[in-house]
């Protein structure tokens, strides 16, 4: 059944749940599922109301209009769109595919609700295994020398694109800071360790040494600050002292891909808000 979302968030007071289902109801609305949240450190209210489109007695660009006045009122930060209409996402990678591959199947199967424009990579390695999916594939080399004029051709991409999400799926670049800022709280990345451990290259070996017993991914929104963006979601597992630095680079991508899809699922929802370095996730 077709299903218009509502999202927001604004600063708290009494009454504010009440104001916005009474105006999902003033307008036929039917609410199929609530959930809210209130920070109350930060002095904010945070819901996600799915409405029974078939219940309105607008469609969504009316319903749209009408609340810009509540909203107004309210100082809330909102969206309000169909759950129908798939959103845009562009996913960037390297020369590891794990997690493009993973997301590629959860997108043909149906789980992962959106459209891919593109995959960019800085390579050329799947190049046919994203044109196979009948997905334009376009390769923006990143060297020691060009990385100022590649950064510059990606952010013309995907200025042209207008994706809604951006997947960082093992992209091994770091995004220069007017990239994070001009897709700010849109860009999610992978990062392969259980931050705020072992940040930046090779945490799997520096686990090792270690002689961790718990390793795990990080899904995060990123930031012009190096593997310290808002934490959307995180996958653990446990090893063992027999393993390998190999083992844990083995077992350590099943963490990358769980944690991943999850993120990018409950982003493409609606379900994830960023709350200074925090989230608030309304899981699904």
């Amino acid at each position: 059944m077709a299903t218009t979302l509502l999202k927001l968030t604004c600063p708290d007071r009494v009454g504010l749940l009440a104001r916005v289902t009474g105006f999902v109801a003033g307008h036929g609305g039917n609410l199929r599922e609530v959930h809210q949240f209130t920070d109350e450190r930060a002095g904010r209210f945070f819901a996600r109301l799915a409405i029974d489109s078939a219940s309105l007695r607008s469609n969504v660009a009316g319903l749209r209009s009408a609340f810009e006045v509540l909203a107004d009122e309210l100082g809330a930060e909102w969206s309000l769109w169909s759950a129908e209409e798939p959103r845009r996402m562009v996913v960037l990678v390297s020369k590891l595919g794990h997690c493009l591959a993973d997301l590629l199947w959860r997108w043909r199967s149906g789980e992962l609700r959106c459209e891919i424009p593109c995959v960019i990579s800085n390579h050329e390695d799947f190049r046919e295994m994203v044109e196979r999916e009948g997905i334009p594939f376009r390769c923006v080399p990143v060297e020691a020398g060009n990385k100022e004029a590649a950064f510059g051709e990606l952010g013309r991409i995907l200025a042209d694109l207008s994706p809604d999400l951006v997947v960082l799926a093992r992209y091994m670049q770091v995004l220069p800071a007017h990239l994070c800022e001009a897709h700010h709280g849109r860009i999610l990345n992978i990062h392969h360790s259980f931050l705020p451990s072992f940040v930046g290259a090779n945490p799997y070996q520096r686990a090792w040494e270690r002689g961790v017993k718990l390793i795990g991914a990080t899904c995060h929104y990123a930031t012009p600050d190096l593997d310290q963006g808002p934490i959307i979601d995180q996958e653990v597992t446990r090893v063992e002292h027999f393993h390998s630095p190999e083992d844990l680079v083995r077992i350590g991508r099943d963490c990358e891909r769980l944690a991943l899809a999850r993120g990018v699922r409950w982003h493409l929802g609606g379900r994830v808000w960023v709350s200074g370095n925090r989230t608030v996730v309304f899981r699904d």
